[in-house]
């Protein structure tokens, strides 16, 4: 990566564009899910964190939050997917620190956007709006690290 005399070759990690690449909100038993309810919901929620390389310096990054409320178990208050990405710059990083500059201070930045756009869908669902607690993309990034040398190991033989 070439140097920007301008930045003296500080690291550099810019978003160039944010977006909403896909989401979904679904309210399957209305009105029915909208009355009282005798005990609270039981929210659900998984991450996940997908980059791609687009140029030399530009990585597309999409942050995928899916969740539903359900009560009793069973019973599906509200269900949401949600595919929130950018675009990011990211100049002057050493190589061996680019993936988790990527897979952690990237969707860092995005989080707050899409926590706002799930908390709103839900409140115009009729629900109280659901404001996701903070993530920790490093505990998720050492764990996601963590999945993938279990899945080499155990797809490696004894000869």
């Amino acid at each position: 990566m070439a140097e920007n005399p301008a930045n003296n070759g500080a690291p550099v990690l810019n978003a160039l564009a944010q977006y909403c690449k896909d989401f979904s909100f679904e309210n399957p038993n209305a009105p029915r899910s909208l009355q009282p309810q005798t005990e609270g919901p039981q929210i659900n929620l998984q991450v996940n964190v997908n980059a791609k390389q687009l140029a030399d310096a530009d990585f597309e990054v999409d942050l995928t939050l899916e969740g539903d409320a359900k009560v009793g178990g069973k019973d599906v208050l509200f269900a949401f997917e949600l595919t929130y990405s950018g675009v990011f710059r990211i100049q002057n990083i050493p190589q061996e620190q680019l993936h988790p500059v990527v897979m952690i201070e990237c969707p860092r930045l995005l989080f707050p956007f899409a926590r706002q756009m799930v908390a709103d869908a839900v409140r115009n669902g009729g629900f109280p709006p659901l404001y996701i607690d903070p993530i920790d993309f490093v505990a998720l990034y050492r764990q996601r690290a963590a999945e993938m040398q279990a899945q080499q190991a155990g797809g490696q033989t004894l000869s």
